[in-house]
């Protein structure tokens, strides 16, 4: 199978989607004349034209709320922006009117869209540039919302979310755009709402999503040197959230760690512990170990970022814990 890079997979979901239906169109910051800021969108206005990929002013409550009003008069706009943390500034169209406008018109008017761009830390760039907003959007009914981690992925469930009907948040990452993974050629889409297992194990499961998967794989093969399996969950959808794998999971390994690089208090693992208690307490031998940022905004020191992100020696102690190896 050939490998892409993640940048690529985003791209050729994209052009495929576009090719096979006329009323998909992307528009965003540079998304045109610059071919994206991250290099995503390259050559796709070539292809495709400026009326159906679509340069706009930096003013991202006004183009997020005019492909919100023509989502809901029948075309699938996608939505890129330049990252998730300007999106805030777009959060009355996503929150107040894409995810409520279905019910709030008693099923009149749908909402087929998608909102996608980078979330997370990408280094030094600053607390205002640095947040991740997964557990954000997926608070709000209404919301569909994926976080992908890598090429396979990003391709399979973009183009998912393309032809979905509901609106959908599609998180990235800066730091993953390069990575290389193997796509197929041929067609594909992936159901939004199933979780991948990467990896197998029987000691204890690691549950995370998007960049932070790779801290769980590095964990996992330093914990492997010591005879401890772990197993890897990647939730891949945060909203519909598929905690039957999760569950699972947790039945065999009797241990849960979940990973996220998000603030600790009320976040994506708050929500995966208190579901685990519920359908698996009397499956678990130690309590659920949760690792997230510091709980504070995230500055721009080098010494600062490495001491507030999740690592891998974090995640193996965790697991240490659960396992009570001394």
């Amino acid at each position: 199978m050939r490998e892409i890079r993640l940048r690529e997979a985003i791209r050729e979901a994209m052009e495929e989607e576009m090719r096979r239906d006329q009323d998909v169109f992307l528009m965003g910051e540079e998304v045109a004349e610059y071919d994206g800021a991250y290099k995503v969108s390259q050559g796709m206005l070539a292809e495709f034209g400026a009326k159906r990929i679509i340069d706009t002013p930096i003013a991202e409550l006004g183009f997020a709320g005019i492909a919100v009003g023509a989502a809901m008069n029948g075309v699938r706009p996608i939505v890129e922006f330049m990252t998730w943390n300007f999106a805030v500034l777009a959060f009355d169209q996503i929150v107040n009117s894409a995810a409520k406008m279905l019910s709030m018109s008693a099923g009149e008017f749908g909402c087929p869209i998608v909102f996608r761009g980078p979330s997370g830390a990408a280094g030094q760039l600053g607390a205002q540039h640095s947040q991740s907003f997964e557990s954000w959007m997926a608070n709000t009914p209404g919301l569909k919302v994926i976080s992908i981690s890598n090429p396979y992925d990003a391709k399979g469930l973009l183009k998912a979310a393309i032809r979905d009907n509901d609106p959908v948040c599609f998180f990235e990452s800066e730091v993953l755009y390069s990575d290389m993974g193997e796509v197929p050629e041929g067609e594909y889409v992936l159901p939004i709402g199933k979780a991948r297992v990467d990896r197998v194990g029987k000691d204890v499961t690691i549950v995370s999503f998007n960049k932070m998967m790779k801290v769980a794989q590095a964990a996992a093969d330093e914990l492997a040197k010591d005879g401890i399996e772990a197993e890897i969950i990647d939730l891949r959808t945060i909203r519909p959230l598929d905690i039957d794998t999760i569950v699972e999971s947790v039945k065999k390994t009797n241990r849960l760690v979940i990973l996220e690089e998000a603030w600790p208090f009320a976040n994506v693992s708050t929500e995966i512990s208190y579901r685990v208690q519920k359908y698996a307490f009397d499956y678990l031998d130690a309590p659920v170990i949760a690792i997230n940022t510091a709980d504070t905004p995230l500055h721009y020191a080098p010494t600062l970022i490495e001491a507030w992100m999740p690592n891998p020696k974090r995640v193996i102690q965790a697991v240490k814990d659960v396992m009570y190896v001394k």
